[in-house]
């Protein structure tokens, strides 16, 4: 009974949330293709403690981030895993590193019971596509998926110095499942994050749903004493519906 009860709501929550609820924010089309500097994080292998809550359930479990980038290309890949479960998502983006940083030729994922799923950017042709549903967009530079957009803002931080201060703002067009929107990520505040490596200072960037969707809010804590990589990240769905990975340990290759 109670992995029945996990399996309806918790992996569907952390399944959904975890790399993004596909709604499309319909009232904000613009596609934005802004040249900035940026600085890649050094390769590293990054262990996350994972916890999430949805509907009073809780569940515990890890995750995992291969980043590897040199060579004018780039590889990440995020594992998460649930205790019972197992593996609940594997996801992998890929491809070059042109004028804008990260340039995804491809984006999979594989869910749980569910089958795999991809995103195509087709850098000949220009256009972005989905093997599920037949929506496409043009590719214009800049584009990302919901697995290199933290790196890519952590590479964009790393070079833009006192300009990544607080309230500054930093738009991105992000693809998800079925679809791709403009995302802006905004710069909150100086903050202390408890992790494996101790209390670390870090930079909150945030990123809110309009309000009344069902999108979801992602928050990003990127520590520049280490090298900007990502500390901490929490995602929310709705008032009560959250996935928060804490980092343990960095390893480098």
């Amino acid at each position: 009974m109670l992995l029945d009860n996990i399996r309806k709501a918790g992996v569907t929550f952390t399944l959904a949330l975890a790399l993004g609820s596909t709604t499309a924010q319909a009232a904000n089309p613009a596609h934005p293709a802004i040249k900035r500097p940026f600085e890649l994080p050094p390769s590293a292998d990054l262990h996350y403690d994972l916890s999430a809550r949805q509907r009073g359930l809780s569940l515990k479990g890890d995750a995992t981030v291969t980043w590897r980038a040199g060579d004018g290309k780039y590889d990440v890949r995020v594992e998460s895993r649930v205790a019972i479960l197992g593996t609940l998502l594997d996801n992998r983006s890929q491809g070059a590193i042109d004028e804008f940083g990260l340039a995804p030729a491809e984006f999979a994922e594989k869910r749980m019971r569910k089958d795999p799923t991809s995103i195509t950017f087709d850098r000949g042709e220009k256009v972005m596509s989905f093997s599920e549903g037949d929506k496409t967009y043009p590719l214009k530079g800049g584009e990302q998926d919901r697995v290199s957009i933290t790196w890519q803002l952590a590479a964009i931080a790393r070079a833009a110095g006192d300009k990544f201060k607080p309230g500054s703002e930093w738009p991105f067009f992000v693809a998800g499942r079925t679809s791709a929107e403009a995302w802006t990520f905004k710069v909150v505040k100086r903050d202390k994050v408890k992790t494996g490596l101790g209390q670390v200072d870090a930079v909150l960037v945030s990123r809110e749903a309009l309000p009344g969707s069902r999108d979801q809010s992602i928050e990003v804590w990127l520590a520049p004493e280490h090298e900007w990589y990502p500390v901490k990240i929490r995602f929310t769905e709705g008032d009560k519906e959250t996935i928060e990975q804490t980092l343990k340990s960095i390893s480098q290759p």
